[in-house]
C-alpha cells in the first residue's frame, strides 16, 4: 500500500477513478483546497492498494498553533482489511518526518467504533469531547509520542 497525493490534476475519466467514491473525493477536494490550500504535505491522499484506489486519507488543514489534525477513509468494499490503519500509521509518519514539535490529533464520532481502536492501536488517547461542524459532539484523540 502507499499514499498518493490528491492534486486535482487527475484525470477524472480514468477508470482509476471510475468508482463513486474517487469521483466524490475528487469533488469534496476542489472546494476544500480553495478552503486550506494545497501545501504538500497538508494535503489529501489517495490509498492506494496494488493498482486501485481503497480509500483516502489526509489532513484536515496546515498545522494551526502547533496542531494538524487527520482523517482516513476507506472505501465500503475495503473496509475492515487494514487500509484505514495503514493510512493513519503514515500520516503519523508524515506528520514526525515534516515536523517533530507538532501534536497530531483526529476526530471521531462519540463512540467506541472501528476509528477509535484504529487510533487507539496507533498510540492515541482520548481526549476530550469537542465540537466538530459535521459530527457535533465529537471525541477529540491526540497522538502519544
Amino acid at each position: 500500500m502507499n499514499l498518493i497525493p490528491i492534486t486535482l490534476k487527475e484525470d477524472k475519466s480514468d477508470k482509476l477513478y471510475a468508482s463513486a467514491e474517487c469521483q466524490q473525493l475528487l469533488s469534496i477536494y476542489e472546494s476544500f483546497y480553495v478552503e486550506i490550500g494545497f501545501n504538500i504535505p497538508w494535503v489529501g491522499y489517495f490509498v492506494m492498494d496494488q493498482d486501485q484506489i481503497v480509500g483516502s486519507c489526509g489532513f484536515v488543514s496546515q498545522p494551526i498553533d502547533g496542531k494538524v489534525e487527520i482523517a482516513y477513509w476507506t472505501f465500503k468494499d475495503f473496509e475492515g482489511q487494514g487500509m484505514a490503519s495503514f493510512a493513519c500509521k503514515e500520516l503519523v509518519s508524515l506528520t514526525y518526518q515534516t515536523d517533530p514539535g507538532l501534536i497530531i490529533t483526529a476526530k471521531t464520532a462519540p463512540e467506541h467504533n472501528a476509528s477509535t481502536k484504529i487510533l487507539e492501536n496507533n498510540n492515541f488517547q482520548f481526549t476530550e469531547i469537542v465540537q466538530d461542524h459535521e459530527i457535533g459532539d465529537a471525541w477529540l484523540w491526540t497522538h502519544r509520542k
